[in-house]
């Protein structure tokens, strides 16, 4: 699953347009989802709007 959520990190730094939907839609894993925004958020790669849009698609916390 980490594998995974780094690659959806990686991916948006890279192809933005073409991983998006990934992470909009919801079509990850619950616990990859958020492990990819994570990664994302705290990669240098990701513009400040990128970083703020990616946390308005997190889950609710249970």
């Amino acid at each position: 699953n980490m594998m995974v959520a780094w690659y959806f990190a990686t991916a948006l730094a890279k192809q933005p347009e073409a991983t998006l939907p990934y992470i909009t839609e919801k079509r990850l894993p619950r616990w990859t989802h958020s492990k990819a925004i994570q990664k994302a958020v705290e990669s240098f790669r990701i513009s400040p709007k990128m970083k703020a849009d990616l946390k308005a698609c997190r889950f609710a916390r249970r």
